[in-house]
């Protein structure tokens, strides 16, 4: 493929857009399964003992939610980078600090990973343990404050995009504002079936679109171009 921009080989946008929605399902799944469906199987509330007892005994499938965090934190890069390059022509400046948020949620990601293999440290004391997997869950509750900064970010720049349904973007500011309210757990858990549901309405959508669609090469490459031709009108308006 050539990129339609530069004149050069690589990944056309709308390859990059399709790419992107790959990796963003990828890790979604890897994040989710790891975090959230795995970790929910050994964790008794109010149980160290038990908790500690689910994790000896089920070992095996504790790592292997560990090795899908860690994953989601490679996918999660891939997909961030993905996007950047997509939706810089739109504003370099907010790209990049979208791009920034995203770097932060994945280091966030990392530091959530360590901590979910933690406990097996420290299974002798299993009152230490489930404490870890409580910092675990703080941890994850920063990673998504941060993904939340993030989505609004991105939704504006899709906004702003000609070449992305704008809708997307509208849908995934919303998003970005629920996630963004784990600053405050408290509220962010009364309110958690409204941000899964805004989740489900902007994400799902934004990932199959990238996927199915990617991005139109000819406005991508319409909009790319647009701010050489301003100076480029600016520069002759001065010469005369």
């Amino acid at each position: 493929m050539t990129d339609v921009t530069l004149g050069r080989p690589g990944l056309s946008p709308r390859a990059r857009a399709r790419l992107a929605g790959v990796f963003e399902a990828l890790e979604g799944a890897a994040s989710a399964g790891g975090q959230v469906i795995v970790l929910s199987r050994f964790v008794v509330p109010d149980d160290a003992a038990a908790t500690a007892h689910n994790i000896l005994a089920n070992e095996s499938l504790f790592r292997f939610g560990f090795l899908l965090s860690v994953a989601g934190v490679g996918f999660h890069l891939a997909w961030g980078l993905l996007i950047y390059q997509i939706l810089r022509p739109v504003n370099a400046t907010v790209s990049a600090l979208a791009a920034f948020m995203m770097v932060i949620t994945s280091a966030m990601q990392a530091v959530t990973a360590l901590l979910y293999l933690a406990p097996l440290l420290v299974l002798d004391d299993s009152s230490l343990a489930t404490e870890l997997i409580k910092l675990n869950g703080a941890a994850f509750e920063v990673d998504l404050t941060f993904f939340g900064f993030w989505c609004v970010l991105t939704g504006y720049l899709i906004l702003r995009s000609r070449f992305l349904p704008r809708l997307l973007g509208g849908l995934l500011m919303l998003d970005g504002v629920g996630w963004s309210l784990y600053l405050w757990p408290p509220l962010a858990t009364v309110l958690f079936p409204a941000i899964a549901a805004a989740s489900a309405l902007a994400e799902v959508p934004m990932q199959l679109w990238l996927i199915a669609r990617g991005v139109n090469n000819e406005k991508w490459r319409e909009q790319a171009l647009r701010p050489s031709i301003t100076r480029g009108e600016s520069k002759e308006e001065s010469r005369q």
